[in-house]
């Protein structure tokens, strides 16, 4: 009797331990589930700061957590797959197994966004625009006005409207900076470059008519006129090089087309997977 007892208290004990660990094999799946939903937002919201941001460290320092969450998903998904399948759980690791897939398609997407995103070429281009161009114009400006005022007074008005329109064609190129800057597609970026071409040939035009008219004493400030110019034009061509790049543009892009479709469908699969496992109780494995 004594002996019998001993045995039915060990099969006690050793259906309790058993149930304890499938006990403590659930919560851990649940617990890495939910991190790994948690990891996935965390990568998503460090990735759109990336693409948002104008600053190259700000943007650097995005990527790097975008990254480390990343890696923090894959691990989590191994555990995570283990478990599962020495529970048995086939109909979690086939939800598992889906969301690895668009998983992979996000992280696919990310290899090209990311890269994009810390070349910040439109924000570069902008910078340029507004200041380093923005600075030559006024030199540009002030050495024509200087110009002017060395002129005599029966040529004034027409030297005047020959200032006018050198100004009028730089400020028509810096003007249609902004455009080029946020504009996706190459036949369009053409055809403004096409009409910033047209406008530097007027005022380099403008330029040469107003030295066949101003006297020598003029030519100090025409030549700063004509350097300014010069200078202008050399950072409009790199304003150009970085607008053509278009990073910012195109990381944009695929993160508010194809990358939020694919975050969709792993939201959708993180949240069934979530939704399955909460339905098994204490020893219901199959």
């Amino acid at each position: 009797m004594t002996r019998c007892l001993l045995l039915a208290f060990a099969a006690m004990a050793t259906v309790a331990c058993s149930a304890q660990a499938v006990l403590t094999q659930q919560v851990e799946a649940r617990r890495l589930a939910s991190d790994v939903e948690v990891q996935f937002s965390r990568a998503l919201g460090a990735s759109n700061r990336a693409v948002m941001s104008d600053a190259d460290e700000d943007s650097r320092a995005a990527v790097r957590e975008a990254e480390q969450a990343t890696q923090v998903v894959l691990r989590d998904t191994e555990q995570l797959r283990t478990i599962l399948k020495s529970m048995g759980y086939s109909t979690e690791v086939g939800l598992l197994d889906a969301f690895t897939k668009r998983f992979d398609d996000y992280r696919t997407l990310d290899a090209e966004i990311l890269p994009l995103a810390l070349e910040n070429t439109n924000a570069k281009a902008q910078r340029l625009s507004f200041g380093p161009a923005a600075e030559a114009i006024n030199e540009f400006r002030t050495a024509l006005e200087a110009a002017v005022t060395t002129s005599s007074v029966d040529v004034r008005p027409r030297i005047e409207l020959m200032a006018a329109r050198a100004a009028v064609a730089v400020l028509d190129i810096q003007v249609l900076h902004a455009p080029h800057i946020a504009e996706a597609e190459d036949e369009a970026m053409t055809r403004m470059e096409q009409k910033m071409a047209a406008s530097e040939k007027q005022a380099r035009t403008a330029l040469t008519q107003l030295q066949a008219l101003l006297p020598a004493t003029s030519r100090p400030q025409l030549t700063a006129a004509t350097s300014a110019l010069d200078a202008f034009m050399k950072v409009h061509a790199e304003i150009i090089m970085l607008s053509r790049r278009n990073s910012d543009v195109r990381s944009l892009s695929l993160s508010l087309g194809r990358k939020r479709m694919v975050t969709a469908l792993c939201d959708d699969q993180l949240r069934a997977l979530q939704e399955s496992l909460a339905k098994h109780s204490v020893g219901a494995t199959r």
